[in-house]
Formats: C-alpha cells, sequence, structure tokens
C-alpha cells in the first residue's frame, strides 16, 4: 500500500466557497497554487461534490430556511465547471481533491480526474458511500470529528483490507474550533492506534497559525488540512477561512518545524561537524601521571597511578573514550606528556579511519 503520497501533503479546502461562479473558483485556484509554489510544497485543492437534484429531497428545495440546503443550491456547479476547476488545479502544480456527498458524486470524482478522495466527518458511517468511493481504487483521505473508536476502526479496517492507501485526519468539527478545543494529543493516539496510515489535522481553528502545525508535525503527524477562500467583500467570510497570506503563515510554519525537529523519530540523528568539534573541545585527554617506558601495559587495576586525564584535548591524543586496560605503550612517555595514538597499541592505531578522525580533533 503506497501511503507516501499523503506524506507531507496539504489540502486546501475550497469546499463551496466558488459559490457557484467558475471565475470565482479559478481565482482561488490561482491565488493560493501561487503561495504553493512560492514555498515549495506539496499540496492539494480540494472541492466539494454533490448531486444537488437528488443530494436534496424535493419537499425541502425551497426551503431556503436550513441554512446547509441554501448554501449547497445557492452554489450549484455544472460538472463542466468542475472539470475546468480540476483542470486549473492540475495545470497549477496542485493535486485535485474532492469531498463526494453522494454516490452519484464519486462517479464525478471518476469523470473529472481528481485524484484523491476525501470522506469526511460526517460520512464516517455512510457505508453506502463508502462502499461506492471503495471500487474507485483511489486513495482516500478521512477526517474523524464526531467519531467513536469503533466508527474510526471499522474504516480504516475496510480501506486496509483492500490495500486502499488511507490517511487519517484528527478533526473536530466545530467550526471556527477555539484553541482549547483542538486536542491535538489526538495525534498520538491516532499514530499509535493505526501505525500503517499516515496521520495528520484537519484544523477550523481561527485564531492562530503557527502554533498547531507545528505541534502536529512536532507529534508525527504528516498530512494537513485548512479551509481557504478569499476576502475580497464579494461573498461572506467564514472565520474558519484562512486567506493567502495565512496559509503562507502555515507553509512557514511547517517549514520551521521541520528545520526544528531535524531528522525522524525512527533513527538517531547525525549530529553535524561544528557541533562535534565544539563537544571534542570539552574532552579530556590522557596524560601521562609519572615516566612510562616503551612496552608498558596500560592496566584498569593501577590506571589511576600511571596516567590522568585533563582538557585540553590535542589533536593525535587518546582521549577518554579510547583509553583502555591492556594497551602497550610503543615508545617512552614523559611525566605531564599527552599520550599519542601513535604511541600505543590499540585496537584505534590499526584502524587509518579512526587516527584520522582523532588526529583532526582537538587544539
Amino acid at each position: 500500500m503506497n501511503k507516501d503520497m499523503f506524506e507531507d501533503l496539504f489540502i486546501l479546502e475550497m469546499a463551496n466557497n466558488h459559490w457557484g461562479k467558475l471565475e470565482r473558483g479559478l481565482k482561488i485556484i490561482d491565488v493560493f497554487s501561487k503561495i504553493v509554489r512560492f514555498n515549495n510544497v506539496r499540496a492539494a485543492i480540494k472541492l466539494q461534490f454533490r448531486d444537488v437534484d437528488t443530494f436534496i429531497h424535493k419537499d425541502f428545495v425551497a426551503n431556503k430556511d436550513i441554512r446547509y440546503i441554501k448554501k449547497t443550491l445557492d452554489t450549484k456547479m455544472d460538472i463542466d465547471h468542475y472539470a475546468t476547476m480540476v483542470e486549473a488545479i492540475r495545470k497549477s502544480g496542485c493535486i485535485p481533491i474532492s469531498t463526494p456527498f453522494d454516490e452519484k458524486s464519486v462517479e464525478m470524482c471518476v469523470n473529472v480526474g481528481i485524484e484523491i478522495i476525501k470522506i469526511a466527518s460526517s460520512d464516517i458511517n455512510d457505508w453506502f458511500l463508502i462502499e461506492k468511493i471503495a471500487k474507485t481504487r483511489k486513495p482516500v483521505v478521512l477526517s474523524t470529528g464526531g467519531s467513536s473508536m469503533k466508527d474510526v476502526d471499522d474504516v480504516v479496517k475496510f480501506f486496509n483490507n483492500r490495500n486502499i492507501p488511507l490517511a487519517v485526519l484528527h478533526c473536530v468539527s466545530l467550526y471556527p474550533t477555539n484553541d482549547k478545543d483542538i486536542e491535538l494529543n489526538q495525534v498520538d493516539f491516532l499514530r499509535n492506534r493505526y501505525p500503517n496510515n499516515v496521520i495528520g489535522l484537519s484544523t477550523h481553528e481561527f485564531t492562530d497559525w503557527t502554533s498547531s502545525i507545528m505541534i502536529t508535525y512536532a507529534k508525527g503527524g504528516r498530512i494537513f488540512e485548512r479551509h481557504i477562500d478569499l476576502d475580497d467583500g464579494e461573498f461572506s467570510f467564514s472565520p474558519y477561512c484562512s486567506k493567502p497570506e495565512q496559509i503562507d503563515t502555515w507553509f512557514k510554519a511547517y517549514q520551521k518545524a521541520v528545520e526544528m525537529c531535524g531528522a525522524p523519530a525512527n533513527r538517531k540523528r547525525i549530529p553535524g561537524e561544528a557541533e562535534i568539534k565544539y563537544l571534542d573541545a570539552l574532552v579530556r585527554g590522557v596524560y601521562a601521571k609519572r615516566n612510562l617506558k616503551k612496552g608498558y601495559i596500560l592496566k584498569h587495576e593501577i590506571m589511576d597511578r600511571d596516567v590522568y586525564l585533563a582538557v585540553p584535548l590535542q589533536k593525535g591524543q587518546i582521549s577518554c573514550r579510547e583509553l583502555m586496560s591492556g594497551e602497550v605503550l610503543l615508545s617512552d612517555v614523559k611525566k605531564d606528556q599527552p599520550i599519542m595514538i601513535d604511541m600505543i597499541d590499540s585496537p584505534y592505531a590499526h584502524n587509518e579511519q579512526l587516527k584520522k578522525i582523532i588526529y583532526q580533533r582537538g587544539l
């Protein structure tokens, strides 16, 4: 199962912020894709698909008092316009993703060339829809807002058993979400429970574009989602949406987190040359405590009678790291003289690479 496609992926959720107007949708794609390119990140722009004629019951089509129904009707768009936006997303260097809310919309995902399908938190146990999505064999991203443990377990098992790549997003379905409600420790929980899936964060916070992504990245989250929109005064702007400059800040916070976290958590980091040089200056070198003759064997039991450890460590001198019982002196050593690597018969003395390191460190 190829899950690498989800690693360090940003999902920019346009939702219905095109308001049914192709020109506005294309403008959002153009503005945000430029920010993606400027920050050199991998990003997807996500649409939402609904077959409006069947999605809303006919008896409620005229009921504009229900906000969800009103916005769905107000933002209705022809499939040709969606196809145009999908192509624009692809040409912009981003990945086209969509959340289909009904079975016919899943078919539209296939027809217009959507590459990854998102399952909304509200549909985590809509098995008619989930099974339809699985039949496409397309990679899937799952939001887990408001779900039970069994809900998530069942969906993860369903897609993993079918070898369909699945990313799981911690999500709090509050629009907007206050900082105290974000519950970022759930990223740890999901990573431990689903080690074979990429875990991330879908957030609707509205006061901060740096903290949650840095914390999520440090916890091992590797896929991130936020809603996007243009606050141009033409349409109402939801507080849980992010403006272009806020997404720019978000990307830069991610890059700072990558810089500060460093090496992957599954392996030991490799210290830099400057760090090694700094620490070498603090390592104690081996000095003769008294005059020692060629052929003398340094023994652990009486080591403190023969040598002492002190700074500074000099180039070519053995340190506390290399001093071992049983090392034989190859030449006379005078009192307070540093014992050099070439003065002893030691495993280090027969390894040219190690000798080179010893001669390069110290004063």
